[in-house]
């Protein structure tokens, strides 16, 4: 900033305010020599006179001078490290990628994103369903429904939901490179939520797997599936939003990764994948509403794993406690009687019914299809969630106590849980 003497410069006004001009004394008539200039002649200046020649030349030198200046402040720019974040004409994408512009750098990413989806989309895949059901005029119609899988082995294992395979009487499967196969179920676990399909295939391209344990929030978050069902191979990135969030579906509470990458109906069972190209999470649920956006949600792959490898060697997950019994819920429903479940009951059917026994250890005991049931453990069951809640807590060979009712009379039945061998 110019610094300026008030005992040497004013403002002024004038036809252009605020500039600064230099005040002279005021002459003094009555001191000679001080303020006192005397009249000189002007000479007559006389004309320069240019040939051709000599002002070509002169512009030669102009244009040449220029060039010069021109050329040397740039290198001067360019040693002194001065230069324009943006240049015309250039690609920008350095410049870019060194301010922190994009999400890799902004996450510490190893890897952009391109390079992540290069490594991982071949072990992404389609999955197709087709379920038959019964519709409420009793006629039978095919439900379709689709999904996405990751490739975990090469010769032709692939993990999934649970829900996206569940009831399916086919299941198809396309690879990356657009060959359908039909798959077979090896095993799933509906309480993780986790399944396991088979291919007849070879030399597949396996996932990398990666540590969830190991996940930060604000990491880098790929995720590969096939939203809406016909949109496979779609990728989406965000970040980590939250390692352990506890969420209940349909029931049942999990612990979860969250993500703000965009997940949609068809990203189930799809891969959620770090910074390494490593799969990190199964895409499982989204969080639903008009008014919600950014809350995806993956089971952990450290889960993932030790789920599928049980699941890949005896088709269920080892030590889960089984009552032995299928139930069908109907809380909240009234009506008079119900032929179905035989018990002749004139009154509300609402609760929790036993629909089939199958296990040794219920049949001993002496439950019944059709029972209603009334309370476990001394705690009164009013929907099937509180029914599991029960049981999961509960380890294999622990006995707990049913209370039942059966042609208008209770009956207490005490049961030893055996160990779940299905889902």
């Amino acid at each position: 900033m110019d610094n300026f003497d008030n005992n040497e410069y004013r403002y002024t006004s004038g036809p252009n305010p605020g500039q600064m001009i230099p005040t002279e004394p005021i002459p003094d008539p009555g001191q000679p020599g001080r303020g006192q200039r005397k009249a000189k002649k002007k000479k007559k200046s006389k004309p320069v006179q240019l040939t051709r020649t000599s002002l070509a030349a002169i512009i030669m030198v102009c244009v040449l001078l220029s060039s010069a200046f021109g050329f040397g402040g740039a290198m001067l720019a360019g040693g002194t490290g001065v230069s324009s974040p943006y240049s015309a004409g250039k690609d920008n994408t350095t410049n870019a990628k060194t301010t922190g512009f994009n999400l890799e750098d902004a996450t510490g990413s190893s890897m952009t994103v391109q390079e992540i989806t290069a490594k991982a989309q071949d072990s992404v895949v389609e999955i197709k369903t087709e379920s038959v059901q019964a519709d409420a005029w009793m006629q039978q119609a095919v439900i379709e429904g689709a999904g996405s899988g990751v490739i975990i082995k090469s010769n032709g294992y692939i993990v999934t939901n649970n829900h996206v395979i569940e009831g399916a009487g086919k299941i198809t499967v396309t690879t990356s490179d657009k060959k359908e196969y039909e798959a077979k179920l090896v095993g799933t676990d509906a309480d993780t939520d986790v399944a396991v399909l088979k291919i007849n295939a070879k030399n597949l391209t396996a996932v990398t797997m990666g540590n969830s344990e190991q996940l930060n929030v604000g990491d880098l978050a790929v995720a590969i599936g096939n939203p809406l069902g016909e949109l496979g191979g779609t990728v989406t990135a965000g970040i980590i939003s939250a390692l352990d969030r506890s969420i209940s579906i349909d029931g049942k509470t999990m612990t979860l990764l969250q993500t703000d990458s965009s997940i949609n109906p068809g990203n189930s069972g799809g891969g959620l994948f770090n910074q390494y190209g490593q799969l990190i999470g199964v895409v499982v649920a989204k969080s639903s509403g008009s008014d919600v956006e950014g809350l995806g949600f993956a089971i952990p792959v450290n889960r993932v794993a030790e789920v599928a490898d049980q699941l890949m060697k005896g088709g269920y997950v080892k030590g889960k406690p089984s009552t032995g019994m299928s139930y069908v819920d109907m809380s909240g429903q009234q009506q008079g009687g119900n032929s179905f479940f035989g018990g002749g009951q004139q009154q509300s059917v609402g609760g929790v019914y036993i629909q089939e026994v199958t296990g040794s250890n219920a049949k001993k005991a002496g439950f019944k299809s059709g029972d209603l049931v009334y309370s476990v453990d001394g705690k009164e069951i009013d929907n099937i969630d509180t029914l599991s809640s029960i049981i999961t807590s509960h380890k294999v060979g622990d006995k707990v106590t049913y209370i039942v009712l059966r042609d208008g009379q209770s009956k207490e039945i005490k049961l030893t849980l055996e160990e779940k061998t299905s889902s």
